[in-house]
């Protein structure tokens, strides 16, 4: 079995806390390879001041260099906007491979407005690594009311493919204050910039292999 962790988001744009939340999800969970899920639009976040795919997927791509990270927009190809829809394809599709899902605390505290936020606990484990300012937020978070009886130790983490989802494990990460939308304040036309650098053929897909 591939050991595969898999971060979704945005990446408006990719920048160093991603890339420490991998780095760190890899050592602790004893990953093969990350997938960074470029998502093509995340129901949750409003698509003003969303950068086009193609630039948010390239900021990851110079985000994720030298790690064991495929950077991928799987879920255009899938044509899924959710993630427990992308996850059942996901495991249909490769089942060499032992899935779980990485996610900021940030995103803990508004797991239970996910659609089916219960089914993805059940599909997979879920390793939530800590964020400043976040961690009070994610403990309290609605989610956690059922979740918490789930929760394994993280002394145990690098076990998690033996364990039955739901499981969750909470993992401690030194602080790592940047932020995509302090990114986005300080230099709103990245994305401009990006896309006039692109060379739309060198854009090809992490996990498939096909062109963006």
């Amino acid at each position: 079995m591939i050991r595969t962790g898999l971060l979704g988001g945005s990446f408006n744009p990719a920048h160093s806390g991603h890339r420490a939340i991998s780095i760190h999800a890899a050592a602790s969970l004893g990953l093969d390879e990350i997938w960074w899920l470029v998502s093509p639009g995340n129901p949750l976040k409003p698509q003003a001041g969303m950068a086009p795919l193609e630039a948010r997927f390239q900021s990851a791509r110079r985000a994720a260099r030298g790690l064991r990270i495929r950077v991928t927009a799987i879920e255009r190809q899938l044509g899924t906007r959710y993630t427990a829809d992308t996850l059942r394809l996901l495991r249909r599709r490769f089942p060499d491979r032992g899935f779980v899902w990485l996610m900021g605390a940030d995103n803990l505290s508004q797991f239970h407005l996910w659609r089916e936020w219960r089914a993805i606990a059940s599909m997979v484990p879920i390793a939530v690594i800590g964020r400043p300012g976040y961690d009070a937020d994610a403990h309290s978070a609605r989610a956690m009311g059922w979740l918490r009886r789930f929760v394994r130790p993280a002394c145990q983490a690098r076990q998690w493919t033996t364990w039955r989802p739901p499981a969750l494990v909470l993992l401690k990460l030194p602080p790592d204050p940047t932020s995509a939308t302090a990114l986005r304040a300080a230099d709103p036309d990245w994305h401009q910039r990006t896309i006039k650098s692109l060379n739309p053929q060198a854009l090809r897909d992490g996990v498939t292999r096909r062109p963006l």
